[in-house]
């Protein structure tokens, strides 16, 4: 026999689901309220564009690059993933 879930286990964690959106949508309501009371701290008032946007870029375009070569170079991600799946056999690599 194997773990069965049953009806409270499947209850808490619909339970769960459905609370905890709502309680990070509190959080974020709550920190936007405590950030428009106080202030954000700039103290001179200016926003450089160019540090940010240029980390960001680097960022996303080494990211890009990074699946790019993980896509071209090793598509198929090695042999487990050409086996027939067998329910009743576990694969080695796992």
């Amino acid at each position: 026999m194997g773990v069965f879930q049953g009806n409270p286990t499947l209850t808490r964690f619909f339970t769960l689901h459905f609370i905890i959106p709502f309680s990070v949508l509190g959080m974020v309501l709550l920190h936007l309220l405590f950030l428009h009371e106080t202030g954000s701290s700039n103290p001179l008032g200016i926003l450089m564009f160019h540090p940010y946007f240029s980390l960001d870029l680097f960022g996303f375009f080494l990211v890009a690059f990074s699946l790019s070569m993980i896509c071209l170079l090793h598509p198929d991600m090695g042999d487990p993933n050409f086996i027939p799946a067998n329910p009743l056999v576990t694969p080695p690599h796992i």
